[in-house]
């Protein structure tokens, strides 16, 4: 199990200090993968968006187990799990498109700030004022904190490389189809299922680590986190956008409009004024710190034995 925990602390330096891999990303070609069974196996039903989940998500998680078998020695198994860690994790894309961001508002480009915001967010930016962009980018930083750095750590932690691919395939999948639009409400509803289920443990730790990442703020975090996560569509992201809220001393929430003219109205997050450009800088430092948290958390979880940990045989 120390094998598991070296590989998890080696993959996550690399992408904080790499980034995701610039040609031949995993996650890229699952991707294409996943879109050409969609053309095969797509209609409008529940049954037929299950299906196309079972195949994807079982399979990487089948591909992860044989590869774990595959590795054999603790060496190998470490620099499997350094890889696949490295694959799945988000947080050094994520502070740079944060970063990009805020470079274009504070330099007074409002249309080049709402249009790199589209890297982040599946929102229509058109018409946002610079408060409306540095929200979407909190609220961004906040949520993919814990759907990209923390839940994959989690589940590395328990599960190891099929528990890495397991979830970032899941992931995925949600962030493809998942979607509330005439094409996806129905296939995309499994996916999305469990995209929640997977992501309740990572989001609660993450809420937690929020409190002790800024521990100043820690009161104003835990009770915007317990007053306000319920009112958010999403039970996840409800928890870490509300304690990023409270630990920054922020309003997010608010009416988001949509592609396809869907418009949102969501409860306030948070009892402070509203998001500045600054906050977006303030925002990625917290997630970075929170990341360091996971990792450390991450590393003592194989020590007590992952799920998927193979019993020891018998003495004699």
């Amino acid at each position: 199990m120390k094998s598991r925990a070296v590989g998890l602390m080696i993959g996550y330096a690399a992408d904080r200090l790499l980034g995701d891999p610039r040609r031949f990303h995993p996650v890229a070609g699952f991707g294409a993968t996943a879109k050409a069974l969609e053309d095969l196996l797509y209609a409008d039903s529940r049954a037929c968006g299950a299906a196309h989940t079972t195949l994807l998500v079982g399979g990487s998680v089948a591909v992860g187990v044989a590869a774990e078998r595959l590795a054999g020695r603790p060496v190998a198994r470490a620099a499997l799990t350094a890889l696949a860690t490295w694959a799945v994790l988000g947080e050094r894309s994520l502070a740079r498109e944060a970063v990009a961001v805020h470079t274009h508002l504070a330099a007074g480009d409002l249309p080049a700030a709402r249009k790199r915001l589209n890297h982040l967010v599946g929102r229509d930016t058109a018409d946002l004022d610079g408060s409306e962009v540095a929200r979407a980018v909190v609220e961004s930083v906040a949520e993919n904190t814990s759907d990209a750095v923390v839940a994959p750590l989690v589940w590395g932690a328990l599960c190891g490389v099929p528990g890495l691919l397991g979830y970032r395939a899941a992931n995925t999948l949600d962030a493809m189809v998942g979607h509330h639009n005439a094409r996806y409400e129905n296939f995309g509803w499994a996916p999305a299922r469990l995209d929640d289920l997977l992501n309740l443990p990572g989001s609660r730790l993450c809420g937690l680590l929020v409190l002790v990442a800024a521990p100043s703020r820690s009161v104003a975090a835990a009770r915007a986190w317990r007053r306000d996560a319920a009112g958010h569509p999403s039970p996840n992201a409800g928890v870490v956008e509300a304690a990023f809220a409270g630990s920054l001393g922020i309003r997010l929430g608010g009416t988001n409009r949509y592609y396809g003219h869907r418009i949102e109205h969501r409860a306030a997050l948070g009892d402070g004024r509203s998001a500045r450009p600054e906050d977006i800088i303030r925002a990625a430092d917290l997630a970075g710190r929170v990341g360091l948290g996971a990792v450390a958390v991450a590393t003592l979880i194989p020590s007590r034995g992952g799920l998927l940990r193979r019993p020891r045989r018998p003495l004699g």
